[in-house]
């Protein structure tokens, strides 16, 4: 039987419960998911790459069919390298689409046997980005609401030392 395999891509800078939403969704739909952190060189990064993926890690123990990786490269070659057949984009907002959407255009344009699937992050979590995270956990306000206990704690301490 061929084992089903999905990708999941994203800075993760850091993880969030909006990230972990669609995570624990795609999880039970394929037989392997694989996170993937990759490198944004539009954004300077709070966390490295191996604390990101440490982070994810953590925040996913409780899904054994779930694996992180980063990669450094075109998404579609990472899926190619692993067999994955699917990228898993998750959307917040219709503003997301059209971003989404060029991606997606590129990536069948230099791989067409891979196919993107978008899944709209719960409504709880619709509001929610590592950005505006990253802003609020900044002035030491409580985002408990928003990233697992070990984000929390990550931040904490990576803002305490500025």
């Amino acid at each position: 039987m061929v084992k089903t395999k999905a990708v999941i891509p994203g800075s993760f800078d850091p993880i969030t419960y909006g990230h972990i939403d669609i995570i624990e969704r795609s999880a039970g739909r394929f037989d392997e998911l694989h996170v993937c952190v990759l490198k944004n060189s539009s954004k300077a990064g709070t966390f490295s790459i191996e604390e990101r993926m440490d982070l994810i890690r953590e925040s996913v123990k409780h899904l054994p069919n779930v694996e992180v990786h980063n990669y450094n490269g075109l998404l579609v070659d990472f899926c190619d390298k692993i067999g994955a057949q699917t990228i898993i984009r998750g959307l917040r907002a219709v503003s997301d689409f059209e971003y989404e959407l060029r991606l997606t255009s590129m990536n069948k344009k230099l791989n067409s046997n891979v196919e993107t699937m978008y899944m709209m992050t719960s409504t709880n979590y619709s509001f929610i980005s590592s950005s505006v995270v990253k802003e609020v956990a900044q002035y030491k306000a409580d985002i408990s609401d928003f990233v697992p206990l070990n984000v929390q704690e990550a931040l904490k301490e990576k803002f305490n030392k500025k």
